[in-house]
């Protein structure tokens, strides 16, 4: 089955009527934890760029990459080797390595503790401005995604803002190697993200799925162009699940493409480090008690989540 049942939603269009785009994105997460954007602003080019610099990193040798390898960074910066990450539950690790780009804070920055520097690629001169231009741009369409469903919960337009605006959002630069035919495994184990909200691009490319409330695997295949964005486990305790936080997954290619790699360029954003989730207001009634009495803060909730997935 195909989500191409999820109508793509203009942000562009969205904000000359705010009420319609908070019903429409509301509507859409609350059915699937999942939405696709289109006219989201972000140029190609600055897309382009991040791709190309994406594929150019993962084809360097495997002792170039490993260099940037933090020890007991819990893959929050530079490189983490292909087999080291595992989706909570599984037996096995995915079939997948990564680069990861944090927010830039800074000298002295309180969170600097909790959001380390950024590492520099000197084999790829420009590495590092083309991936954090685009850094920049999807935070900023997070900030407007988040708007709307602030509105959808009747919330301030602006209620999400203070609290992500420093927050420990991580663009992941993500290469799938072709699948060997004997492969043990795959891309990603079935999963939900730790995060507020997930922005994706790349899913262009087959092998995303979400797990639907019927229990059916949907194929997240959106039109060329649209970004990709989900609910993640941070914003579903936020809101005492009003908004789900969906199970989803990358699965290995078929065999006439198992010998090509798969790039894509997830955007996980976060709150603040030291912001403390709680239920937020409306979201707990008699008939959807709150399941999370007890605050924590994003940091501590991080990593709890970070040793589930083996990263710590």
């Amino acid at each position: 089955m195909s989500s191409r049942a999820i109508t793509p939603i203009s942000i562009k269009e969205g904000e000359k009527d705010t009420a319609k785009l908070a019903k429409d994105l509301g509507a859409c997460f609350a059915r699937y934890g999942f939405a696709i954007i289109s006219e989201h602003g972000i140029g190609q080019a600055v897309i382009d760029d991040a791709f190309d610099r994406t594929k150019q990193f993962f084809a360097l040798p495997e002792s170039v990459k490993r260099k940037y390898i933090v020890p007991n960074g819990g893959g929050q910066r530079g490189y983490t080797a292909f087999g080291i990450e595992q989706a909570k539950g599984a037996d096995r690790p995915d079939l997948k390595e990564f680069w990861h780009v944090g927010r830039s804070l800074p000298a002295g920055h309180r969170l600097a503790d909790s959001m380390p520097a950024n590492l520099t690629v000197t084999e790829i001169p420009d590495f590092n401005a083309k991936t954090y231009a685009l850094y920049q741009a999807l935070d900023a369409l997070g900030l407007r995604v988040l708007s709307g469903i602030a509105v959808y919960l009747g919330l301030a337009p602006d209620f999400f803002g203070d609290k992500i605006k420093e927050g420990n959002s991580i663009l992941r630069l993500l290469h799938y190697p072709p699948v060997k035919p004997n492969a043990i495994g795959v891309r990603a184990g079935a999963h939900e993200d730790i995060n507020v909200i997930t922005l994706l691009l790349g899913a262009e490319e087959a092998g995303l799925q979400l797990l639907d409330k019927d229990g059916n695997w949907l194929d997240v295949d959106p039109p060329p162009g649209c970004v990709v964005c989900n609910i993640g486990d941070m914003l579903q305790r936020s809101t005492n699940h009003v908004l789900p936080s969906t199970t989803h997954r990358v699965v290995n290619p078929s065999p006439e493409r198992a010998g090509f790699s798969r790039y894509s360029l997830p955007f996980f954003q976060h709150y603040a480090s030291d912001y403390l989730i709680e239920t937020l207001p409306g979201c707990a009634t008699a008939a959807n008690p709150n399941r999370y009495p007890t605050p924590i803060t994003a940091d501590g909730y991080l990593q709890e989540r970070l040793a589930e997935i083996k990263l710590v």
